[in-house]
């Protein structure tokens, strides 16, 4: 059964192999992803047990404005409908703000139009970055 837990506080070795599982680069650097979550205003984690299986991950302005940074789910645990129940989360968190902001990489597009995003027609994301993923 999975649980989802509202806590910031994470060892490195479970967010550097819930980051790798999904290949994103900054799983290198788990030493920073521990005080990125403490950092977060919300972070919602899904859990098998004790294995971290994936998590979601927003920063505010207090009112108005969201945005969700990070959303991953371990591969083996995806289509289990855990993503759909991390975004949901953030969405009743959220629900009284103006609008929930979110980078998606292209081929993800389609799940997060299921949970009710839209696609911009007239925005394109831009980064100044050195990760790789």
């Amino acid at each position: 059964m999975i649980t989802i837990k509202d806590i910031h506080e994470f060892s490195e070795r479970d967010l550097q192999d819930l980051f790798l599982s999904v290949e994103w680069s900054s799983g290198h650097f788990p030493d920073k992803l521990v005080v990125a979550m403490r950092n977060f205003e919300t972070v919602y984690s899904a859990w098998d047990g004790d294995k971290l299986v994936g998590m979601i991950c927003a920063m505010d302005d207090g009112i108005m404005n969201a945005y969700v940074h990070y959303l991953l789910v371990r591969p083996e645990y995806q289509g289990m409908n855990i993503g759909k129940q991390l975004v949901e989360n953030v969405k009743e968190k959220y629900k009284d703000y103006l609008r929930i902001v979110l980078v998606a990489y292209d081929r993800e597009c389609g799940f997060y139009e299921h949970c009710g995003f839209e696609k911009g027609k007239d925005e394109s994301p831009m980064f100044i970055t050195s990760l790789w993923t």
